[in-house]
């Protein structure tokens, strides 16, 4: 009886209709619609959600976080950018020509005329000469055509969660939303380079909040848009970084017959009078200038290219780009801008490949010459390294590695390693070539 009773229940039980919304277990919390569930965060979603909160902590807005940081993504071509190597070193007569050019010098000086009032005044105020000023915008954008159209905020995040020098782009992102955080320039129309130079003149965000000035006085700083607040900038950044005005930066010199080659470098300062007793002259002829500071001997290209002598302004501006050619660059287009020549010394020396110099440091440093890590580039450590084996070898003492230079290191290798002295070395990788990490 009571087994007929179950059945006739559970008969009238599945006659019943359905609950709209099923029960719940009874242990158990609901359970969100699988639409409902937010989607698991990126690694650099997560990086970005940290990253929001101490840029919080450090009294950045709301506001502004949420206009420059809402829907970034890691952009792949600044990563890119970030890591690539050129397949070839550039000389610096290749430097030169490509970026002082007779039209960008042409440019420059009818723009030094059409803002004579303008440079004039800062000129005055500041002490770095007009044409020096014009150089500087002639190289960094082409005299403001060519700024950069990268978000700086999304390239600084990208550099900054990509961990090759992590804490630096950080810490320029922090100064960008400050930026943007005073007002100076929205979220949207903050854009540049790929790793965060904005502006005619390039600035770095924490250059921008160290030297940037409101030279039209409106307010705020336009370093795009506004002319006296870029100019104005720029020449506060030089002065306030050691400027000495009526000095020159650079100087094109030729060398007297039988110069010990090992005297000329950056670091290697005599007062000018010093040079000038050793033989060491103007290349276009007459005397050197007047100038009270030490001075260096340069050779960018090695013995058979051109010859400088350097003032304290070229660490001038050595500072707002630590490249050497850069440096000579802005000095000559500065010179031809204020109408002056061009190089005079004729170039011979050959360079090599990327590949080649990683060869020649593996090479160097297996003959027992610290060049450091095989990477491709031409620094001061690799440039002590060939400069040794020069000394060794009695070849001329320069530093610099040309075809010529290669081919003897690689025969000394060979004759070593036939002696048994030295074990044939694995030459280097495709990676190795291009510089990856």
């Amino acid at each position: 009886m009571r087994k007929s009773l179950f059945l006739l229940a559970a008969l009238l039980g599945s006659c019943a209709s359905p609950p709209i919304h099923p029960p719940a277990p009874p242990a158990q919390a609901p359970q969100p619609a699988q639409a409902d569930r937010p989607a698991p965060q990126t690694p650099f979603e997560s990086w970005l959600a940290v990253f929001r909160q101490e840029a919080l902590a450090q009294g950045i807005s709301a506001a502004t976080l949420d206009a420059a940081l809402t829907g970034i993504e890691p952009a792949e071509r600044v990563v890119a950018l970030d890591r690539g190597q050129p397949e070839f070193l550039q000389t610096f007569t290749d430097y030169l020509a490509r970026r002082v050019t007779a039209a960008r010098v042409e440019r420059g000086r009818a723009l030094l005329q059409e803002h004579a009032a303008l440079l004039d005044a800062i000129e005055r105020q500041y002490g770095v000469p007009k044409a020096v000023l014009v150089a500087f915008w002639g190289m960094e954008t082409n005299y403001g055509l060519v700024q950069g159209s990268l978000n700086i905020p999304a390239s600084l995040a990208t550099l900054a969660f990509d961990g090759r020098r992590s804490e630096f782009f950080r810490g320029q992102l922090l100064d960008a939303l400050r930026i943007i955080d005073a007002g100076h320039v929205s979220a949207a129309d903050m854009k540049g380079s790929w790793a965060g130079a904005m502006g005619q003149m390039q600035f770095m965000p924490s250059t921008f909040r160290a030297y940037a000035v409101d030279g039209d006085g409106n307010g705020r700083i336009d370093l795009w848009q506004s002319l006296p607040d870029a100019m104005h900038s720029a020449a506060n950044y030089l002065k306030r970084a050691g400027w000495r005005a009526q000095e020159p930066v650079a100087v094109e010199v030729k060398l007297p017959a039988g110069f010990d080659l090992r005297r000329a470098g950056i670091d290697s300062r005599l007062p000018l009078a010093d040079w000038a007793a050793a033989g060491v002259g103007p290349a276009g002829g007459g005397a050197l200038p007047s100038v009270a500071g030490r001075a260096a001997i340069v050779l960018p290209q090695g013995w058979q290219g051109p010859a400088f002598v350097v003032f304290d302004n070229f660490d001038v501006v050595m500072q707002w780009n630590r490249s050497l050619n850069y440096a000579l660059s802005v000095a000559q287009l500065a010179q031809q801008v204020a109408g002056g020549g061009g190089l005079i010394a004729q170039i011979v020396a050959g360079t090599v490949s990327t590949a080649q110099l990683i060869t020649l440091q593996q090479t160097l440093n297996a003959l027992g010459f610290d060049a450091g890590t095989p990477d491709g580039v031409l620094g001061r450590r690799t440039q002590t390294a060939i400069r040794q084996y020069q000394v060794l070898y009695q070849l001329p003492v320069d530093g610099y590695p040309t075809p010529a230079v290669l081919a003897h290191v690689e025969e000394k290798r060979a004759a070593a390693v036939a002696e048994g002295k030295l074990t044939q070395a694995p030459a280097p990788t495709a990676a190795d070539a291009v510089g990856q990490p």
